[in-house]
């Protein structure tokens, strides 16, 4: 599932608590990603999903829910 991977990226590069993970966490203001960790959270989801996220999209993944929604639309 989908979910399950991207949690797992989420507790391993922000070391957030699994049970903060949910679908409508928000990256910054919930998980305290800044905008260095987004993008090295974007380039694994790249390379553990084999997609290519588009620049302007990289601004509207605001939720873990966006990032979920944005993985499984490109699959």
């Amino acid at each position: 599932m989908t979910f399950d991977k991207v949690k797992a990226i989420i507790a391993q590069q922000l070391r957030a608590p699994e049970e903060k993970i949910t679908l409508d966490a928000r990256l910054v203001e919930d998980l305290g990603a800044d905008s260095a960790n987004v993008m090295v959270l974007i380039m694994e989801v790249e390379d553990q999903f084999g997609i290519m996220v588009e620049d302007d999209a990289i601004m509207t993944l605001k939720t873990v829910d966006d990032v979920v929604k944005y993985i499984d639309s490109r699959a």
